[in-house]
């Protein structure tokens, strides 16, 4: 499959942006005459395109550039013929048209040399600086004789250590691949696939994560050319035949200028033709395909408020499909990315979409961080605005670059790290999630309270036994959505550890990693510490509490219930029974209400001058080796006694225990309660409210 079969061009090419077309031909002039006092006639492509993004760039170091690049390549000659420095400079002309400064420029001319020729390290930082020499040695590949099988792993997980330094590595490294893939036709079949599945698994979604969707999308196409020829053949016809599409797009952009002119809005209708990969998606999804599919509408503006006010506009004059409205204004993608979605119908029920965005928003969408240019240049701080908080102040190192780079660091083998890194980069969505003391977490779509442990307590995550989500308790294997809080629970006991199942909940390569590494340490699983030394609670009996309650009724059996189970001071009030007996109630008790319903007379109760008092608790709990014997210490150092104790079997890790007490004192409840509340793995405890049959 030739280089030219592979890269839909003509189709792709994106009217109305000259600065940021990567469907040129990706091979730059050659060696041609030049005067000491210009560029030479090779890189003439290049300075154009710089210049058009930064008019005052000094071009004198892009010039020693070249002349190093080309006398060291001299000689050399890629697989399809060509003089090999026509790769540098094609790679550089990719870089220069999506606006990128002159360094990362100049350290692309040079990205080969250390690698493929005589010049070293030393001499590409004495003669181009510090800055030139770290991006030339982030792409440098890590040669198969001191690394054998390892090279291709070992030179990614090199590569990403730097772009977390510097993500201009990253940069040069996806137009390096672009490039190649353009060209990879000349390559046996099966060397072909081998890159292009690389690239699907690796590169684009790392294209993807740093905003740069000119360089993901040709990738995309040329993959998809490569890996499943057959459906991109159906896709390139299809596109062929409906060539006329663009009709209809252009129809609905001449009404849409117009409404916004009448509007007195300033704005830029273009006609956005989707990719191949993109109408492939389309057909699967929608089956036919009508004309107003085959692309889509961009309506660029100056100011964000114009962005509201041309989706207003829209709203008002055509019939908007709100199932397809998204606001990536106000909540942008974590790969920078903001615009307005929309779509609107037409009436034939033809409908279109619609992309709206600031200038500005359409480079970034377009280059995400090569837009954002040196990281290394501070910003002006702009008066009265507060600093971003954590890892978000760094757009140029987003929160998944961080954990990724943290997670590596747990895996030295390389095929550990080559697996978790495909699985990583596969999940190309993120959430956000807020922790109980305010702070926040970035995690992959799909991410459970296990992946959220990990991110958030790294190996102490071992001892979590639960979590409340929102506020309610949870288990561990609860998938968290955006913008849930989660408060993470973990156990003193330093013997606790990470179960088996929960590998099948962790979506995180940390938390599988860390949860891996803990049960091969410990293959024979949590073990359980012999019990210490410990005073025996006093378990009670059949006793009866004495009740306290005095109520104005002569030879009357007072009772307290044991569906409420009253205590002084609660406010209480008692209702006659069958056998003269009277039964106390606290005011809030459903029996209450049931009794008032059914006309019952109420009995007015006070508490008398015994403390003593009897009442019913109900622990909620995490199962836990010990628990039963910490909380049964709990009650005992309280000095209370218990009457009668139930433990209902485990379900999803949660435990129920019931416990009726009498204690000594009522005043010493709350203090009791508390103690109890303290043991770790209790989350909750509470008075009985056991609903009562009427009597």
């Amino acid at each position: 499959m030739s280089a030219e079969a592979t890269n839909p061009g003509a189709h792709s090419r994106r009217r109305g942006r000259p600065r940021i077309d990567l469907r040129r031909l990706g091979r730059a002039a050659l060696l041609g005459p030049a005067a000491r006092d210009r560029l030479p006639d090779a890189i003439g492509h290049v300075a154009e395109a710089h210049r058009a993004h930064h008019p005052d760039a000094d071009l004198a170091i892009l010039r020693k550039a070249y002349v190093l690049a080309e006398s060291s390549h001299r000689g050399q000659f890629r697989k399809s013929g060509e003089p090999y420095i026509t790769h540098p400079l094609a790679v550089t002309l990719i870089l220069a048209e999506l606006g990128a400064e002159t360094t990362t420029l100049t350290a692309s001319l040079l990205h080969d040399t250390v690698e493929d020729t005589e010049v070293t390290l030393d001499q590409v930082r004495s003669e181009f600086g510090a800055e030139v020499c770290y991006l030339v040695d982030g792409v440098t590949k890590l040669e198969k004789v001191d690394y054998g099988a390892a090279a291709e792993p070992e030179t990614f997980r090199k590569m990403l250590v730097a772009t977390g330094n510097d993500v201009r590595v990253m940069s040069i490294k996806l137009a390096d691949r672009l490039h190649n893939m353009r060209t990879l036709g000349v390559m046996r079949p099966e060397k072909q696939a081998r890159i292009a599945k690389v690239t699907r698994d690796v590169l684009i979604p790392l294209a993807e994560r740093l905003g740069v969707q000119a360089l993901k999308t040709e990738l995309e196409d040329l993959v998809f050319a490569i890996l499943h020829p057959k459906e991109y053949e159906r896709t390139r016809a299809l596109i062929a035949d409906n060539a006329g599409a663009s009709d209809a797009l252009a129809a609905t952009a001449e009404d849409f200028k117009a409404v916004l002119r009448d509007a007195g809005i300033p704005a830029e209708v273009l006609i956005r033709p989707r990719h191949f990969v993109s109408v492939h998606r389309a057909r699967r999804k929608r089956g036919e395909m009508r004309g107003t599919d085959f692309g889509r509408l961009l309506v660029l503006v100056g100011e964000d408020a114009d962005c509201y006010g041309v989706l207003g506009e829209l709203h008002t004059c055509f019939t908007p499909v709100i199932s397809e409205f998204k606001d990536f204004i106000a909540a942008p993608k974590f790969n920078l990315y903001q615009s307005l979605h929309t779509a609107v119908a037409g009436t034939d029920g033809a409908v279109t979409e619609v992309l709206i965005r600031t200038h500005q928003m359409h480079k970034v969408a377009e280059a995400g961080v090569i837009a954002l240019g040196n990281p290394y240049v501070p910003l002006e701080p702009v008066e009265g605005a507060e600093p971003a908080d954590g890892e978000r102040a760094d757009p140029t190192r987003p929160g998944w670059l961080s954990r990724l780079l943290e997670w590596q660091q747990s895996t030295p083998d390389p095929d550990t790290f080559w697996t978790s890194l495909r699985a990583d980069l596969a999940q190309d969505r993120e959430i956000t999630v807020f922790r109980a003391d305010g702070g926040m977490l970035g995690l992959p779509v799909g991410a459970s309270c296990v992946d959220a442990a990990y991110a958030q307590y790294g190996d102490s995550a071992h001892a979590c036994i639960g979590a409340r989500v929102n506020g309610r308790l949870a288990t561990l294997s609860t998938v968290l959505s955006d913008g849930d809080t989660v408060h993470l629970l973990l156990a003193q006991d330093s013997a606790s550890g990470p179960s088996p199942d929960w590998l099948d909940h962790a979506r995180t390569p940390a938390a599988r990693i860390a949860i891996t590494a803990w049960l091969e340490a410990n293959p024979e699983g949590t073990k359980v510490p012999a019990a210490a030394p410990r005073r025996p609670a006093p378990v009670t009996a059949d006793r009866r509490a004495a009740a306290n309650a005095v109520v104005d009724l002569p030879d009357a059996t007072v009772r307290l219930a044991g569906c409420c189970t009253p205590v002084p001071p609660d406010a209480v009030t008692g209702f006659a029974v069958r056998g003269g007996v009277v039964t106390v109630h606290r005011e809030k008790c459903p029996a209450v209400a049931r009794m008032r319903a059914l006309d019952r007379e109420p009995i007015a109760v006070s508490w008398g001058d015994a403390a003593e008092c009897r009442v019913t608790l109900i622990a909620e709990s995490f199962g836990r080796p010990r628990l039963l014997a910490d909380l049964t210490e709990a009650i005992a150092t309280e000095g209370a006694a218990i009457v009668s104790a139930t433990v209902e079997p485990p379900s999803e890790q949660r435990v129920r225990h019931t416990y009726t007490l009498q204690l000594p004192d009522a005043a010493g409840l709350p203090a009791l309660m508390r103690a109890m509340r303290d043991v770790p793995g209790v989350y909750d405890v509470s008075r009985t409210q056991h609903p009562a049959a009427t009597a």
